[in-house]
């Protein structure tokens, strides 16, 4: 319920922004800001290194002993910001192509720093969220308030973002302190052969993350380059919407996580069952959300940019399906981690971000608004037929 509050409430934020947004900037800017949070996005998987599965797994598994929780709560912290100083100099080298929307990018930095000391990994794992879920509650409030109060005008347009991060990055600090004082947790110096083995161990899972990220973000990465702004800014509010759907459907995998992890050391038969009925279970609930999506397209796109924007309903009802797609896929994903089956992982990831380059090379070519809708639609079916491939394939080795 908590992991559901914290979506609920993220949804809500971006709900809420998006009309405050449009209607002072317009779908152009919006576009910009959507792109910029999508490479900000894709920065803080880098930074991440995989370390919000494999930390939740590991707070899981030492939950009670407070030596071997600082070791994993320092360690975690330790990689991430190794490896985002490593993506600062990657922007600032960006500097050097003169890129036209360069501020947007360097304006991010805030919300990518927010990805570094980000302890949603560390609540999960002790299954307690509520402190995470207030106070995420109370950032998001605040960042309305912000948002609202600084756009007044479009040059404010690269502002939007490093507000965002800036106030995540202080309500992260917030409940860095409040776990150090509640769990006991004490100052661990990362050794080598620490960041050696979570580096390895975590490098198929980063991969994997950053092939996922891509998958959904080279077509918002090429319509920035090279397509147009109006295509640009209707794309993002409708991959904004079907995004949350994706999200939520993170959120549950989250909260199924440890007890997955229970269930599945206990007797791999007992969890094969219970993925089946939680996939069909989903699958239903999000079948219904997509065909609200679909014949209410028009009217959701109304309502958050203010506007009847026939592109943008159109591609909306394009994209409605995906939500099922991801509902029958998500267990999947989590069934492999289980299994650690990381290297299957890894080799579907590199296929579906092969894919996505080609498919999105083939739509900028064609330039064809219906078939741009079709990207995300066509990357989620591949990755549902070759991850159930991939589980079935499994189940039979285990039985």
């Amino acid at each position: 319920m908590n992991l559901g509050g914290i979506q609920i409430s993220n949804t809500l934020l971006l709900v809420l922004l998006i009309p405050i947004i449009t209607r002072h900037l317009g779908l152009e800017k919006f576009g910009l800001i959507m792109f910029s949070s999508r490479f900000a996005q894709l920065a803080g998987t880098v930074v991440n290194y995989g370390t919000n599965q494999s930390g939740v797994r590991d707070v899981a598994t030492h939950a009670k002993f407070e030596d071997q929780l600082s070791k994993v709560f320092y360690n975690t912290l330790t990689v991430r910001f190794m490896v985002f100083l490593l993506v600062i100099l990657l922007i600032a080298g960006l500097k050097l192509f003169h890129l036209t929307y360069y501020n947007y990018l360097l304006l991010s930095i805030p919300m990518i720093a927010a990805e570094v000391i980000n302890p949603l990994f560390f609540f999960i794992g002790m299954q307690k969220i509520k402190i995470f879920n207030l106070v995420n509650l109370l950032s998001n409030a605040l960042s309305l308030i912000v948002i609202y109060m600084i756009i007044k005008q479009h040059q404010h347009a690269e502002w939007v973002n490093f507000a965002l991060g800036a106030l995540s990055v202080f309500m992260y600090l917030a409940l860095w302190f409040y776990i150090r004082r509640t769990f006991n947790i004490s100052y661990y110096s990362s050794k080598i052969a620490d960041l050696q083995l979570i580096s390895k161990a975590n490098f198929y899972l980063t991969v994997n993350n950053i092939s996922v990220h891509l998958q959904q973000s080279i077509i918002i990465f090429a319509l920035t380059e090279w397509g147009n702004t109006m295509l640009l800014g209707a794309y993002t509010l409708c991959d904004r919407i079907i995004g949350q759907c994706r999200n939520l459907l993170i959120t549950i995998s989250n909260a199924v996580y440890p007890k997955a992890v229970a269930v599945y050391n206990q007797n791999a038969a007992n969890w094969q069952v219970y993925r089946r009925k939680m996939k069909y279970a989903l699958t239903a609930i999000f079948f219904f959300g997509s065909v609200l999506i679909f014949f209410l397209a028009d009217f959701i796109v109304f309502i958050l940019s203010k506007e009847h924007n026939d592109m943008a309903a159109t591609l909306l009802k394009i994209m409605a399906i995906v939500p099922v797609i991801s509902a029958l896929n998500v267990l999947n994903v989590l069934d492999q981690l289980l299994k650690n089956s990381n290297k299957a992982i890894f080799n579907i990831a590199l296929i579906l971000l092969v894919l996505s380059f080609i498919i999105t090379y083939s739509l900028l070519q064609l330039n064809h608004i219906v078939l741009t809708g079709a990207f995300t639609v066509v990357i989620e079916f591949c990755a549902l037929l070759m991850y159930e491939y991939i589980v079935n394939k499994t189940d039979l080795k285990n039985v």
